[in-house]
């Protein structure tokens, strides 16, 4: 019997990384440390390139997401690279290899009964246009093999807007148990003109990436445009049974205050504390209110959500009635190692202004009138007006401002260097860029970033001067995140996923499956040996030490019908491995595993009958 898609990993993989959530970890580092195929060495050997593209539906403003290892029924093994559109579309890609069509593609609307994404001419605001459907990067429980997704769409046949959080099983993309469920909530307070500040769902779009935190997956949510009288909200969801376990408003009593990062997803720490940043709004928690515009908030999830600490800047008001939002920059959270003995839990952030801020997560600072010395530190205009949430990496935190250089700060004695020790020759227009890190270790790294024209830049990590590679995705999306995973670069962009990668002169091959005995096609019996002819199976000839037969060998790995095969020999050519015990008869999938990528399946005839001695 097959295992289930998600335990292939932790059983018999040679496990590769994955990015289950936007920018990598709950800190929203967006570091890759398993990377050891792009190397600043080969990426900069002129080998690295565009290897192919998928089309989709709709325009990518998701971080695509990528999974290793998944048994998709029918087709095999696949690394998947996830992505969602603005067309409410979830697509599953092979990772590795262009295929013909996606391993599979839900959608969430029917035109049929009036159910479409929701039209940005009919919502007044053109931030995101033609159409709004799923704008946050979703989230992935690999426990469990689910994707969590929210859907924005206009139902047409009632006059209604409905957002709805959708739980799609990684390997079908088919709605798990009590999915979907709509959007809905409400909060105490006086800011809608009554008692009860209610969720009104054509006021919002979830613009801030998914976050999953101990068995509850959350949603943030930003207005339309500033239109109408809206609120920050985050509002949380039991993954097993899709209900809601809590909300909160971050100005329940006035107005504004969304919660959009830039994209950027709700930061958590070790102790179950949610971190996020509020934009322009209201503020008079100093004054004994509970209204947290332009704030840092330090969220407990004891019991719901409730405010612990927060830091609120000295210019609030002038950054809210300016539009300098504090809350376009998301919470990076750092590791214990780049803080101090004193403040040993740090947190960044920035905003519209360029103002960069260091803050304690233990004690936040709240607000202070004549300005913010009660925090740990803050530049003031570091860099340009920041949209997206920096990265971090080997002590450095790096920034990617609008009408900026991209440009990196070293950390020493839990304190910002006040200038940049690095910085890239390019300036990047508009809002910027939001970059990624992959290394290995502490080694090799490299910074990524898509740029406002669709350019790919490569960066050495330790010397921003230094590009290793720039080449075209085509077209580009505002706040686009690139992930990397196994040697490759994802790229979503208005109607497309690009995929770049080392360009491999001698990519590996399966051109045949047959029976040990005679090297017939079959059927082979269960238990019975199986030979896999090819090219570049492994790096080079292994047999076996001994028994029991290893599942891993060379860093090569065979799968039938999804489950590990034991192998005897393997070499650059050929594999010998034996057919598992309980498969079933009739066709059955062949998958090889090599070097950590999934080779295109084909088909064996498993008969029943006893294997030969």
């Amino acid at each position: 019997m097959p295992i289930h898609p998600v335990l292939l990993c932790a059983l018999w993989w040679n496990c590769q990384v994955s990015v289950l959530s936007y920018h990598n970890d709950l800190a929203r580092t967006g570091q890759n440390l398993n990377e050891t195929l792009l190397t600043p060495a080969s990426v900069n050997s002129g080998q690295f390139g565009r290897l192919f593209s998928y089309p989709v539906d709709g325009q990518v403003y998701t971080q695509p997401l990528y999974l290793p290892g998944v048994i998709v029924p029918g087709q095999g093994i696949h690394n998947i690279v996830f992505v969602a559109t603005e067309h409410d579309s979830v697509y599953a890609f092979d990772a590795d290899n262009a295929l013909a069509a996606p391993l599979w593609r839900v959608s969430f609307l029917n035109p049929a009964q009036g159910i479409t994404t929701a039209s940005a001419a009919d919502l007044a605001c053109g931030s995101i246009t033609p159409e709004v459907g799923i704008t946050a990067t979703p989230v992935i429980d690999q426990a469990t093999g689910t994707l969590y997704v929210v859907a924005m769409t206009e139902e047409t046949s009632s006059g209604n807007y409905v957002h709805r959080l959708h739980a799609l099983d990684v390997a079908t993309g088919a709605e798990k148990s009590g999915s979907p469920v709509e959007i809905q909530a409400s909060v105490p307070g006086t800011g809608n003109g009554s008692t009860i500040v209610p969720f009104e769902p054509w006021l919002y779009k979830e613009r801030a990436g998914l976050l999953l935190l101990n068995g509850v997956v959350y949603t943030a949510w930003s207005s339309q445009c500033d239109s109408g009288n809206y609120h920050g909200w985050i509002i949380g969801y039991d993954t097993k049974t899709l209900q809601q376990e809590a909300v909160f408003a971050d100005t329940p009593n006035w107005e504004a205050g969304s919660f959009w990062q830039a994209g950027a997803a709700p930061a958590a720490d070790a102790n179950g504390n949610i971190y996020v940043v509020s934009a322009n709004g209201t503020f008079d928690a100093n004054l004994g209110g509970s209204d947290l515009g332009e704030s840092i908030l330090k969220l407990s999830t004891v019991k719901g959500l409730a405010v612990a600490d927060y830091f609120t800047p000295y210019n609030a008001d002038a950054l809210s009635d300016k539009d300098l939002d504090l809350g376009s920059s998301g919470a990076l959270l750092l590791p214990d190692a780049a803080g101090s003995a004193a403040h040993p839990h740090l947190l960044v952030s920035g905003s519209k202004s360029g103002a960069v801020y260091l803050v304690d997560r233990d004690r936040l600072g709240h607000f202070q009138e004549q300005g913010d010395s009660q925090i740990v530190q803050s530049l003031d205009g570091a860099v340009g007006p920041l949209f997206g949430v920096p990265v971090y990496f080997n002590n450095t935190v790096y920034f990617s401002a609008a009408h900026d250089q991209v440009k990196a700060f070293s950390i020493h004695a839990g304190l910002l260097s006040t200038a940049p020790v690095s910085s890239s020759s390019s300036t990047f227009a508009m809002l910027g860029t939001v970059p990624s890190i992959s290394a290995n270790g502490a080694a090799d790294g490299i910074l990524w970033t898509i740029d406002p024209a669709g350019q790919l830049h490569a960066y050495d990590a330790a010397d921003l001067s230094h590009q290793l590679y720039q080449g075209s995705a085509g077209t580009s999306i505002k706040f686009s995140t690139p992930t990397i995973a196994n040697g490759n670069v994802y790229v979503g962009t208005t109607n497309s996923l690009v995929v770049f990668g080392l360009q491999d002169p001698t990519p590996a091959s399966v051109v045949a499956v047959v029976s040990a005995d005679g090297f017939q096609p079959g059927p082979v019996a269960p238990g019975a040996l199986v030979a896999v002819f090819g090219s570049n199976l492994a790096p080079r000839p292994m047999p076996a030490s001994g028994l029991p037969w290893p599942k891993v060998l060379e860093d090569t790995s065979v799968f039938i019908n999804g489950v590990a095969a034991p192998l005897l020999y393997v070499s650059p050519t050929q594999i010998n491995a034996q057919c598992p015990y309980g498969t079933e008869p009739g066709q059955a999938t062949v998958t090889v595993v090599a070097g950590g990528r999934v080779l295109p399946p084909i088909e064996l005839t498993v008969g029943s009958g006893v294997p030969i001695k």
